[in-house]
């Protein structure tokens, strides 16, 4: 027997108001769950849940001791990343999409929901989570309520988002929310047994935009089931931010702090993957005088304040990471984070119920249990943790997490940088010229293509704009044009960009730049130019610091490694321009003129370099 509108009725929570009741008795008519529940957050819920996928299988529980109330889950290999393929935005006009993402038309993709959705939680139990994204009624935050009928949705979202009755009583009082419906696709036949992971080969994240909803089909990983995440927080937040004058950003943000004054610091930074956005959130400095303290890891949210400058929120509670590649070497504070309460998917099992994947500490174990849950030796030849597996891990855990991190108005930006992979040509550190130069930073981004991208060659540059290629919700030139509106709209206090690059080699193809850590010298340089108190020089690429300005103390760099990390090639760089101008103009008319200028001005910078 299907839930029924009284059914729903019955299961609510007394604060569940009018428009919330009547949607979820829509969504429950359309998918005929077998059950309803309104979840909460609270211990108890997630007691029970994490019990029931301990029981189905979908979850194994870790070592109590080794790693407190921590778990373990195991998708499909089909189901294990973002499906860019099968993301869609769905707007009126094709062209507000853009040429960057794939679009639908919102009522040919409704027609097609629907005939996907119906009857798709038969057999299951629907969820319905209430959740803030940001601090609960901050002035930068917003709500959405996701229908799922995935209990390990649930519990990631418990620990991504604020969740349960004090986002419910926000929507009671009559604030706006984003309505998001998931489901895995698997409707279960009445005495037909579940598997461990249910999901259907065929899926749909789709995005429209001009209604603010969110509908996900098929996949019960990651960005494409938390809807909070990518779905909302970027492709839906970025329309909600153009029209309502704020930003939505693919940006970690950081507290330096200047240990001898108290001055604080607020840098935001895109990176594409695998460019160390995580290890620089939770940067530890090398350079004494210096404390970092993470406000986030992966999503900004950016409103002018009262005071007129650019404030920052980090919108998730939690840290949805990457495990491969990280340990107490390359992120301490990222392994401190998730030693308990925490959700691991698709690393390895240690024989003693801890997690394991390659990259951590220690010798590689002799006998494993992989991600597919089969015995794994070094001997096997395959990987033992997918290399998308993931951690989800409360914020509030990271023992350098800000005490600000949760402040509802957020904190003020002092600067944004913009970076990638890159072997040659590309400086150290280089300042915008202009505020529009700025935008051409983070417009023209290409980062190297790692051996893991198999459709493009290692090494070849794929452009990925403000590192916003799949997550912009609309018209990339649009979004150009936004950031350079909002450069207006703050005026001198909005923050200047920088552009970086730790990924400078050598000759002989060694890294010329130490990083990780050491990574603090740039910022260093940085918040002495915010702070006014350093001159710099003037480069192709943008302004330079000068040698001695620099604080290299205890590196093994001397003014002739330090040319080498600021040499360009004007020839490459005239190639790599005529590429950018080649990937602008699928934009057509929408490009600033802006972004035009600020590249003739580029190529005259290198003219003068040949000269």
């Amino acid at each position: 027997m299907s839930v029924t509108e009284q059914d729903v009725r019955a299961a609510a929570p007394s604060n569940a108001p009018e428009d919330v009741l009547e949607w979820v008795a829509k969504i429950a008519e359309l998918t005929t769950p077998d059950a309803v529940e309104f979840t909460d957050g609270s211990q108890e819920e997630w007691d029970r849940l994490t019990a029931q996928m301990v029981a189905s299988g979908m979850f194994t529980k870790l070592n109590e001791e080794k790693r407190p109330n921590s778990f373990l889950a195991r998708s499909l290999p089909s189901d294990v990343a973002r499906v860019e393929s099968r993301t869609f935005i769905c707007c009126e006009k094709e062209e507000d999409a853009g040429p960057t993402n794939h679009w639908a038309d919102p009522t040919e993709m409704k027609a097609t929901l629907k005939e996907k959705f119906t009857g798709a939680m038969k057999g299951r139990t629907m969820y319905v989570i209430p959740f803030s994204m940001g601090p609960l009624g901050g002035p930068i935050s917003q709500l959405g309520i996701e229908i799922t009928d995935s209990p390990y949705v649930v519990c990631n979202m418990r620990i991504m988002t604020r969740m349960g009755k004090a986002a419910m009583d926000l929507i009671a009082a009559g604030k706006p929310w984003v309505p998001a419906v998931h489901s895995v696709g698997m409707p279960l036949a009445e005495g037909q047994a579940d598997t461990a992971w249910p999901c259907n080969d065929e899926k749909y994240i789709t995005h429209f935009p001009e209604t603010n909803e969110i509908w996900s089909f098929g996949s019960g990983y990651g960005g494409n089931a938390l809807l909070g995440k990518k779905c909302f927080a970027l492709r839906i937040a970025s329309t909600m931010a153009r029209r309502d004058g704020w930003m939505a950003e693919h940006m970690l943000i950081l507290r330096l702090t200047r240990e001898s004054t108290g001055q604080q610091f607020h840098v935001t930074a895109a990176f594409p993957s695998a460019c160390g956005k995580t290890n620089l959130a939770m940067l530890q400095p090398t350079i004494p005088g210096y404390k970092v303290e993470t406000v986030g890891d992966d999503i900004a949210w950016m409103r002018p304040g009262p005071d007129g400058t650019l404030r920052a929120i980090n919108p998730e509670a939690g840290f949805f990471g990457v495990a491969p590649g990280t340990s107490y070497k390359t992120n301490p504070m990222a392994m401190e984070t998730g030693k308990a309460n925490s959700i691991f998917t698709n690393v390895a099992l240690t024989d003693d119920g801890d997690v394991w994947w390659e990259g951590i500490d220690g010798d590689v174990p002799a006998h494993l249990i992989d991600w597919h849950g089969k015995d794994w030796t070094p001997a096997s030849g395959e990987k033992a943790a997918h290399p998308n597996s993931r951690f989800t891990v409360p914020a509030s855990q990271c023992p350098i997490i800000c005490p600000d991190w949760e402040a509802p108005e957020g904190v003020a930006v002092d600067a944004v940088l913009f970076g990638g992979r890159r072997a040659t040509n590309v400086p150290l550190v280089a300042e915008q010229y202009e505020p529009a130069h700025g935008v051409f930073i983070g417009a023209s981004v290409a980062s190297e293509v790692t051996a893991a991208a198999t459709d493009v060659k290692a090494g070849s540059l794929r452009h990925d704009p403000f590192a916003m290629l799949p997550f912009c919700g609309y018209n990339m030139a649009d979004y150009w044009g936004h950031w350079i509106e909002m450069q207006k709209k703050v005026g001198d206090k909005f923050p200047k960009v920088y552009q970086v690059n730790w990924f400078r080699k050598d000759e002989d193809g060694n890294f010329m730049w130490p990083g990780y850590g050491e990574n603090s010298r740039v910022l260093d340089w940085i918040v002495r130019r915010a702070a006014g108190e350093v001159e710099a020089i003037d480069g192709v690429t943008g302004r330079y610091p000068k040698f001695e300005d620099f604080n290299l103390d205890g590196l093994d760099i001397d003014e002739a490694v330090w040319a080498k990390l600021f040499a360009i090639d004007p020839d490459a760089w005239a190639a790599e321009m005529d590429d950018t101008e080649e990937y602008f103009s699928q934009f057509g008319d929408k490009l600033p003129a802006a972004i035009t200028e600020q590249l003739a001005k580029f190529r005259a910078r290198i003219a003068a370099a040949k000269a």
